[in-house]
């Protein structure tokens, strides 16, 4: 079925939906636009840059300069488009759930040591595959079924790419599945618990480069000074 075009006069959508098809067409994943552009494709309309972050709720990613300083303050990347949500039924089935409050999310970020529950990178800390990309932190729900229970919703912190399921290349199966085989036991049965807790809870040596990343320079500068003077 062919998607509606973005500026048919007729399509009876809002402009986070028009702003969509705008980024499908126009743009396409893994290409940049800037402010400019948007708001010369959507002439009049004050809200549309707003309209266009609200993709990020249904998993559409955008990047921006403070997390890819390869960009410009009026740049912005469309890496990858989210829930159709120009399709009504997978729009609705996609809606956002009850917005995290910000007692929740600073608990929930405490609690996980200000570190993805996925990869485990720190606010702020570039990624390994790409030094220009900077993690981005956010706690969202997430449905979770243990075996045995009830499913549970529960809070949880991700980055921006796990929280989409991006990266820069795929991960080959045979891969992951090679490098299980070759974890002794005792790292296959920590796996196995992460697995089926659909996330992992950070070390306390992570906690401790995440708590690091935080401090201000003077305040690192002593930490240093500190570890370096109890080196054996």
């Amino acid at each position: 079925m062919p998607l509606p075009s973005w500026n048919d006069p007729e399509l009876k959508a809002g402009t986070m939906v028009r702003c969509a098809l705008w980024l499908v067409h126009e743009v396409g994943e893994g290409n940049t636009f800037t402010k400019e552009q948007l708001r010369e494709a959507f002439p009049g309309v004050s809200q549309a840059d707003r309209r266009a972050r609200e993709l990020r709720k249904y998993g559409w990613l955008l990047t921006t300069n403070t997390e890819d300083a390869s960009l410009t303050a009026e740049e912005q990347r469309f890496e990858k488009a989210g829930v159709p949500i120009w399709d009504q039924a997978a729009r609705s089935a996609a809606a956002p759930k009850k917005a995290v409050s910000a007692k929740e999310r600073q608990a929930t970020l405490a609690r996980d040591g200000y570190l993805c529950t996925v990869c485990g990178i720190s606010a702020g800390e570039p990624y390994p595959e790409d030094s220009n990309q900077t993690a981005v932190l956010s706690v969202s729900r997430r449905d979770l079924a243990l075996p045995g229970a009830q499913p549970q919703t529960v809070l949880t912190t991700e980055c921006k790419w796990c929280r989409v399921g991006s990266g820069i290349a795929a991960v080959d199966a045979t891969v992951v599945v090679a490098e299980i085989k070759s974890l002794d036991t005792a790292s296959k049965r920590q796996l196995l618990q992460w697995v089926v807790q659909d996330g992992r809870k950070p070390t306390l040596l992570e906690r401790a480069w995440a708590a690091y990343c935080h401090l201000p320079a003077r305040a690192r500068d002593e930490v240093r000074t500190l570890l370096e003077g109890s080196r054996v």
